[in-house]
């Protein structure tokens, strides 16, 4: 999944956090023109569910139709958001000591 985020980082998008945990992921990013972010989730979507049915012998669904989307407001909210992102690993597994799928890396 880390692949797929940040394949077209810079191009259709700017990311600034995401986190891949095992049963959901949020993302942090600001499309570019032209780009809209169902277009974005969607080649995401697709891009991961062809990979893990190619490579994983997986079929049918891997995810949910809907998302939920947000928009930032102001810079609080912004931080509140990129703050829940870098934690959300150790919220969920409080004794880790790293974790891999999170970006960018938790420099604490």
């Amino acid at each position: 999944m880390t692949s797929a985020l940040k394949q077209f980082e810079g191009k259709r998008y700017k990311l600034t956090a995401f986190v891949v945990m095992n049963d959901h992921i949020h993302v942090l990013l600001s499309t570019m023109e032209p780009y809209r972010l169902e277009d974005v989730i969607h080649s995401w979507k697709s891009f991961t569910t062809n990979r893990m049915q190619r490579n994983h012998g997986r079929s049918g669904r891997v995810w949910q139709e809907e998302y939920f989307d947000r928009i930032v407001r102001n810079q609080g909210e912004f931080t509140q958001k990129f703050n829940y992102i870098q934690g959300n690993p150790w919220t969920r597994w409080p004794k880790l000591a790293t974790y891999k799928w999170l970006w960018p890396v938790n420099s604490e």
